[in-house]
């Protein structure tokens, strides 16, 4: 029989890694509880909300021992959420001791996201294209570009800085607004709409909403709603950084947009 402890610190470390990297609720808890059950722990339980895990481990009908784990608001990182499923179905068929399994663990948190080059290398190519897709052409697409660009950079250093998400959000929102002004101002295009929609993409938050209803298919009802709360509270936050910068171009400068 494994140390109960290492157990249940073996659950909770793999269900936070899980759901700080964008899993669904319920695919955590169920990911816990296939990891005590294979280490032979049949009296565990565990109840998982967006950003937290509360977890206990008994043995023989009595409690010893139970985990209360914060979990922060993190990036999403779904090379990390692969590698502890991959590790999760080889301790269900039993080809992974519980101290590799620790290991294990330990290794995946250090996995890595991309370097900084390519995460702005690949915002700019998705805002410009978004800014496409939604109507714009080539001009749209080098604003919308370097709005991108500028964006991540920015998300960078807000994320270094652990700025506030929805002020995060509100600021990123209107500095896309203020490069897509500064475009049109500049003869560079003429549709500053496709250019602030496509821009904008990367702030939206798609993966919140489809985790609120894919919770509350799956019964979640509270975590379902933290996540459609945290879903419009950015929402509204877009639409507050871009409806600053436009309203400021129309009554400051006397430009409207």
């Amino acid at each position: 029989m494994e140390d109960p402890q290492k157990v249940l610190e073996l659950t909770v470390q793999a269900g936070q890694l899980l759901l700080e990297n964008g899993a669904e609720v319920f695919r955590v808890q169920q990911t816990m509880e296939i990891m005590a059950a294979a280490y032979g722990e049949t009296e565990f339980h565990v109840y998982v909300l967006t950003n937290g895990i509360f977890a206990s481990l008994g043995r023989d009908g009595r409690q010893h021992m139970a985990r209360v784990g914060h979990v922060p608001q993190s990036s999403v990182h779904l090379g990390r959420v692969d590698a502890v499923n991959t590790l999760s179905r080889q301790i269900a068929a039993g080809q992974v001791p519980l101290e590799e399994a620790m290991a294990r663990i330990e290794q995946i948190r250090a996995i890595p996201v991309l370097p900084l080059w390519q995460q702005v290398l690949a915002c700019g190519a998705g805002t410009g294209f978004f800014a496409i897709l939604f109507g714009g052409g080539w001009r749209e697409f080098g604003c919308a570009f370097v709005a991108g660009i500028l964006l991540q950079l920015f998300l960078w250093q807000a994320e270094g800085r652990r700025l506030n998400k929805i002020i995060t959000r509100l600021l990123g929102a209107a500095l896309v607004t203020a490069v897509a002004a500064l475009g049109v101002w500049l003869g560079f295009s003429r549709d500053v709409d496709r250019i602030i929609i496509g821009s904008i993409m990367p702030l939206v938050p798609g993966i919140a909403l489809t985790m609120a209803v894919r919770d509350f298919f799956n019964s979640d009802y509270l975590s379902g709603t933290i996540r459609i709360m945290d879903a419009l509270i950015i929402g509204l936050s877009i639409a507050a950084g871009v409806g600053v910068v436009l309203a400021f171009g129309a009554v400051a400068l006397g430009v409207s947009l």
